[in-house]
């Protein structure tokens, strides 16, 4: 690359610098590296509600993806514009079938789900892949990076692939997520798949996000017992061993055939579908078309049975519930005076001045008095 003519030597960098020091600053159109009115982009207009409304209904990616955005803000200036678009687009959501895939960190998800979401997309289905990941406990950020993982998928005109980190305030991944479900409903994509690694509560979070529950799993990794231990295996429709192919394909037979056994134990976790283990192979595609005629079969059930309805409508009294919760939870976290009161108490049990069971109820007392008796 020649940078003679289009950039210059920064101050900080040594004289006499080899090319081993990899550093030039680019020079702005005036010649020096400074910014100027002519090469300073513009700061990029908001939206109203209408507009992003307007945007998401005719299915423009952009204007999802800014409105994504504005739901995953912590500012709270963004919380009423967000809520406003929420209620605008309500009525047109609803209309996905909404699947929920779980497993540890190597089974393969992210490789099944852009397995699975291709073929679908080739066969007129508009896909939208929902990552929630688990955040940075430094950076609030992602941990994972299904994006770039999916590479494929990313690319493909009828898919939409969105990760999203967890952390945060104003609802966290109660609200976000769920929020975010809504959003590439109403923008018309027919199958959302929502991805979760399996940590924490996300698996509770995400199985009373879905219709549909799916548990990735491998062989020789331990997964039966500690889906049993974790409890992974009471919420999942239906147990799917990845990467049955190769020298791996044996075992992976094997394995389908454990889970069924451990499965015929368990109560199923929606009523009226008996859950069953698969196998597949997300590097050749053998498995993809019968795993999603397991789907099909289940929303057919389901729909016919009359859970579906049945569980959309607790889905939603639990979204309500559970962002009434993490409201009180945000509340005491920014309140002073029971942050105050709280270090002192915690000291004292510590000190050993006090009974946890004491601690406890003084800090109850504060709250209390902080956050329902103020101004009385």
């Amino acid at each position: 690359m020649n940078t003679e003519n289009t950039t210059y030597q920064p101050e900080w960098q040594p004289q006499n610098a080899g090319g081993e020091f990899a550093c030039f600053v680019t020079k702005g159109v005036d010649g020096t590296g400074a910014p100027t009115a002519a090469n300073v982009q513009p700061v990029r207009r908001n939206l109203s509600v209408d507009e992003y409304a307007r945007g998401i209904l005719n299915g423009e990616r952009a204007i999802l993806s800014r409105a994504i955005t504005l739901i995953e803000s912590n500012a709270p200036k963004h919380f009423a514009t967000a809520q406003e678009l929420i209620q605008k687009l309500l009525p047109h959501t609803g209309g996905s079938m909404r699947v929920g895939v779980t497993g540890v960190p190597g089974a393969g998800k992210s490789t099944f789900i852009e397995a699975l979401g291709s073929w679908l997309c080739d066969r007129g289905h508009h896909v939208a892949v929902l990552a929630v990941d688990p955040s940075s406990t430094v950076t609030k950020g992602s941990v994972l990076g299904d994006k770039t993982r999916m590479e494929k998928l990313s690319r493909h005109p009828n898919a939409f692939v969105r990760p999203s980190p967890s952390g945060g305030t104003l609802g966290g991944v109660t609200r976000k997520s769920r929020e975010t479900l809504l959003l590439v409903e109403a923008a018309g994509y027919d199958v959302v798949l929502v991805e979760t690694v399996g940590v924490g509560q996300s698996e509770t979070t995400v199985r009373n996000m879905v219709d549909y529950f799916l548990m990735v799993a491998l062989t020789g990794a331990g997964d039966d017992l500690q889906g049993i231990k974790k409890g992974i295996m009471e919420i999942a429709d239906s147990i799917l061993v990845n990467k049955a192919d190769g020298d791996n394909k044996v075992k992976a037979l094997s394995a389908r055939a454990d889970f069924d056994m451990m499965l015929h134990y368990l109560r199923p976790a929606t009523e009226g579908w008996g859950s069953h283990a698969y196998t597949c192979s997300s590097l050749t595609g053998e498995g993809i078309p019968e795993m999603w005629g397991v789907i099909e079969e289940f929303f057919k059930t389901v729909r016919g049975n009359g859970v579906f309805e049945k569980r959309r409508k607790e889905q939603v009294l639990k979204w309500v519930n559970d962002m009434a919760q993490e409201h009180l939870e945000n509340l005491i976290g920014a309140n002073r005076a029971i942050a105050a009161a709280k270090a002192r108490i915690e000291e004292e049990v510590t000190a050993g001045k006090v009974s946890p069971t004491q601690a406890a109820q003084e800090i109850i007392d504060v709250m209390e008095r902080e956050l329902f008796h103020a101004g009385r």
